[in-house]
Parts: C-alpha cells; structure tokens; sequence
C-alpha cells in the first residue's frame, strides 16, 4: 500500500467503526465514556452535534461536535420564543378590530396566531348589532407584509397543516377540518367541514370498503399548485373506521377570514356585496373587536404544539413592534438575531435564521448556541419560569407525549426529513438541573431510532 493511499484507507475503516464526528468529543471522563456507550450501542450512524451543561457549575458535562453547524428543524422555536419573551410584554394581546365609515366595513387583522372560528363569529354578532342594511367589505392585513411562504420553504410542502401561508388575518390555523365517517358499504366517506363555507370547493370520489382487497389510501388534497381552494378527497375507508379529523391549510388566508365574517354577518342579517383588499382610514370608526389571550397563550401553543404559523406570525410581530412599520420576515428576523447578539452574547454570524419555525432548509446553529441561550434564559429570574413553563413535559404533553422521557424533562423537538433535534432541560433525582442539546443529520428513512438514542441519553442524564 502506498503512503498516498495510507490515509485514505485509515480514514476508511475507522469511520466506519465509530459514530461519525468532527472534533474529538469532551467532557467527564465518566459521563463522556458513558454518553459515548450509549451512542455506539446504538448502532446509528450520522452528523451529530451534542453539548451538555451543567446548570449548577456551568461546567460541561459532555460534547460532540459542539460548534458544528446543523439544521436545527423547530429547535429554531426556541429563539423565537425567548425573542418574543423579550421584545413583547408577557401580557400583549393580538387584536382584530372591525371598523366602519359610511357603507364601509374594514376588518383589520392584528396577526392573532390563535383566532378561533367561534370568536371570529362573536365579532361578527357584536358588529353586526350597530350596523344596519348592505354595505362594502375591505380586508386590512397591511400591518404584517403579505409575502405568505418563508425563504427556503419547499415548494410542494402542499395542503399540510403544518405549512399553512402566513397573514396578519389568520383563524382556524389557516385550515379546514375535515371530519371523516365511513358511509356505507360502495359509497363515499361522509365528509363534514368545520368550517362551512362557500371559499372552498369540495370533490369527493372516494369509496366505503368492507376489506381490503385492492384498497387505494384515502386522502384528502387541496390543487395548491394552482393556488386554489379545490379539495379532492379520494382512496378507500374501511366501513370499520372511527370518526377522523383531517386538517388540511387553505389558500389566501386574509380573503378566509373576511369570507367567513361575510357569512356570519350574513347570518346575522347583514349583508356584504362586494369584498376587497385595501387599508382602513383614519377617519373609520371602531365598531367592535376581538382581543386574544395574553403573550403566553400564544407561546404554549408555539413550542408545545410546536405551531408554525404561531411561530412566523410572532417574527413578524416582532419585527412590526421593533420597527413601528409593517412587520415582515427581515425586519423581525434582525430583532431575533439582535436580541440573540446583544442580550445573550451569540455570535449571530455563526448562524443562519431564515424563518421562525424551523420548516426552511436554511436554518444553521449548533449545539453550543442552543447550549448558550437555554443557559442564559435559566439564569434569568424574569425569564427563567416563564419560558420553562412554555416546553412540553417529557412524556406527558405536546410533541414529547410519546416519547420515552421522564417528567423531569422540559424540551422541545425538532423534525423535518433526515433532521431529528432535542434541545432543553433536565432536572435530575439529585436536584441538579442540566441543559443539553443534541441535534442529529443527514440520516434517510424513519426518525425513530434517533429519536430513541436521544430519549437514552437524557434518560441517563436524568439519573446522575
């Protein structure tokens, strides 16, 4: 063997007999060798970054890979979170107001993340007491931008909830509710919709079965590609099936919202002819509104249901309070990276933030920054409680009930396709509390066995 062909050969088999890493990793000897047991025993091999802390000592306990740079999936809720924390007053409320001049009506949204069909339908009941006879609607989102999809989103992430277009008018999550029944034996699932509404169309070719012989997956899809609200349910359901809920995000959300206040007035006795998009004038006057829970309501529902839309309407707020103009990705994204810089002490340049939520592929941190802002929110007294208290406990709510995690853990979970991240706390039998991360790439197939070695390993954590 050559000695050019030496290296190549040594770099060969030792990487195939250790878990892939960049820097040696570090940390208590004991704890260190331990970690490192439970990694190999587990027989996975990927990109790992992981950094864990002592909160007592501040000293590290163990780390691999540390500032190496990983997609962080939702772990990137976590600045969001703490940023909101910061710029907003614990108690803001987001407000959807309704205003009227002459035969005008102007619905204006406030970026509520938690709109729900049955207050949208309570403004339409209290507003439609003070006006009378036919009027004109326009729709106000100008205090957020209107650019609906975040940098780096993929293209055909589709109908899926979870992907749902960003507007400072917002209700139901931007979604529909299809609730699913089987019929009978050769005949169409019976479908019913909250809410009910003429924005949306519905094609319903699929097909109630009694076995399984030939069975076609049923689904439920929006023509996303053509940027409309045509809904196609196809595929077969067992006559067998429980009820179901499917949830399936709508197009041009704004012109949702105003749409199903149209109806409700209507119902209400009011009719609208003709809807448009414009912004409310000074001279209007405010003729009802609708103001939400308070800041915390809205970041329990961030990180333990890990909500996307919560997570992007919140940039933009942000962005929008920082700078007194519309809100939008930059402006928001610049106070998050501004706070991280300035009150935490990260290195922002480090890093890649392009949305809020997690769901762009152009979302880089390591370990280390998630390491150093966990540390710095524990150490704050006016921070500490009530960001603690946003995370989902282990295995008991939100993204981490079914995960194999002690109720001493407070975290939350990161996931897109080959990303699987856990970033908190743990707070141990010894009354010692810990903060880790440990963000995992670039594997294929199922997240689950890397979502397992993460559950040992702060299973672990918590026992020492």
């Amino acid at each position: 063997m050559t000695k050019r062909l030496l290296p190549i050969f040594l770099v060969f088999i030792f990487g195939c007999t250790h878990t892939p890493s960049i820097y040696k990793e570090q940390g208590k000897q004991s704890i260190k060798s331990n970690i490192q047991d439970i990694i190999d025993s587990s027989g996975l091999f990927t990109n790992m970054g992981i950094k864990i802390v002592s909160l007592k000592t501040n000293k590290t306990l163990y780390e691999l890979n540390a500032n190496s740079l990983f997609n962080p999936a939702s772990n990137t809720k976590i600045y969001t979170c703490l940023a909101a924390i910061s710029f907003l007053d614990t108690n803001y409320k987001f407000r959807t107001e309704v205003y009227k001049d002459e035969d005008t009506i102007y619905l204006v949204g406030g970026g509520d993340p938690d709109l729900t069909l049955e207050e949208l339908d309570s403004l339409a009941e209290a507003v439609s007491s003070q006006i009378k006879g036919i009027h004109k609607l326009v729709i106000d989102d100008t205090r957020l931008d209107s650019t609906l999809y975040g940098e780096g989103w993929m293209w055909d992430e589709g109908a899926w909830w979870y992907s749902a277009e960003i507007s400072a008018l917002s209700v139901n999550d931007n979604c529909v509710d299809f609730i699913i029944t089987p019929g009978k034996k050769g005949a169409p699932a019976i479908i019913k919709t909250n809410p009910s509404s003429d924005y949306y169309q519905i094609s319903n070719t699929s097909l109630t079965v009694n076995d399984t012989t030939g069975f076609q997956k049923f689904k439920i899809d929006r023509d996303w590609r053509n940027q409309v609200n045509q809904f196609t349910i196809v595929g077969n359901i067992m006559d067998t099936t429980s009820v179901d809920t499917i949830y399936r995000n709508i197009h041009n959300p704004s012109y949702y919202v105003g749409t199903l206040l149209k109806e409700s007035l209507k119902s209400n006795g009011i009719s609208i002819q003709q809807m448009s998009r414009g912004k409310r004038p000074s001279t209007a006057k405010r003729i009802g509104y609708h103001e939400s829970k308070s800041l915390i309501h809205s970041l329990q529902n961030l990180m333990v249901e890990s909500d996307n839309l919560s997570a992007e309407l919140l940039v933009k707020t942000i962005g929008f309070e920082s700078t007194k103009t519309q809100g939008n990705w930059n402006n928001g994204l610049f106070a998050v990276k501004t706070f991280l810089n300035d009150d935490v002490g990260i290195d922002t340049t480090k890093l890649a933030l392009k949305d809020g939520s997690g769901i762009t592929r152009y979302n880089y941190s390591s370990a280390n920054h998630f390491i150093q802002l966990l540390s710095w929110a524990y150490h704050q007294p006016a921070v500490r409680d009530i960001f603690i208290n946003t995370l989902p406990i282990g295995g008991l709510n939100g993204t981490i009930t079914d995960r194999a995690l002690p109720s001493r853990v407070r975290a939350k979970t990161g996931s897109l396709s080959g990303v699987s991240t856990l970033s908190g706390y743990v707070f141990t039998h010894s009354g010692h509390p810990i903060v880790f991360s440990i963000l995992m790439n670039g594997f294929t197939g199922s997240s689950k066995p890397y979502r397992d070695l993460q559950d040992n390993i702060v299973q672990y954590l918590e026992r020492l």
